[in-house]
């Protein structure tokens, strides 16, 4: 299910979402490290979960500054990320990379749509941009990974 995230009239709720995704992101990435089975893909994938603990706590920063909620646990759409992770470890670690690559497909949609939001100012423009540069290094990671598994 593709996200809407990026799409909210204003930056206060864009960055109350930003915070959801990033949580389910954190919840996603600690899933699949407990799936993987080998340890050089374990450590690469931690080092990705430890991007999305930063943009999480600069996407508090923003929350404060703009007097947006920052939610304090995921939602929804958390059991969705865990979820495909969790039934793709039934089918080895190509196939846990390909539903984590999926889920990167959405964070990376909605930091690219976050960059351009008519409410973002040049601070909060800057991190969209350097974590949507992140984002595609996971994803391109994954996938190459994935394929070459």
């Amino acid at each position: 299910m593709a996200t809407t995230v990026g799409t909210e009239s204003t930056i206060q709720d864009l960055v109350t979402n930003l915070i959801y995704l990033e949580r389910d992101a954190i919840a996603a990435y600690e899933s699949t490290i407990e799936r993987l089975s080998h340890e050089a893909l374990s450590t690469q994938v931690e080092a990705f979960r430890e991007d999305h603990l930063q943009h999480l706590s600069v996407l508090q920063e923003i929350a404060a500054e703009t007097g947006a909620e920052a939610p304090a646990e995921g939602d929804m759409k958390q059991m969705l990320t865990t979820g495909k992770v969790a039934m793709a470890g039934l089918m080895g670690d190509a196939a846990v990379l390909k539903a984590m690559k999926t889920n990167e497909d959405d964070t990376v949609a909605a930091y690219e749509r976050a960059a351009s939001h008519q409410d973002a100012i040049e601070k909060s423009r800057a991190f969209f941009e350097r974590a949507l540069a992140d984002e595609r290094r996971h994803r391109e990671w994954m996938e190459r990974t994935a394929d070459s598994l």
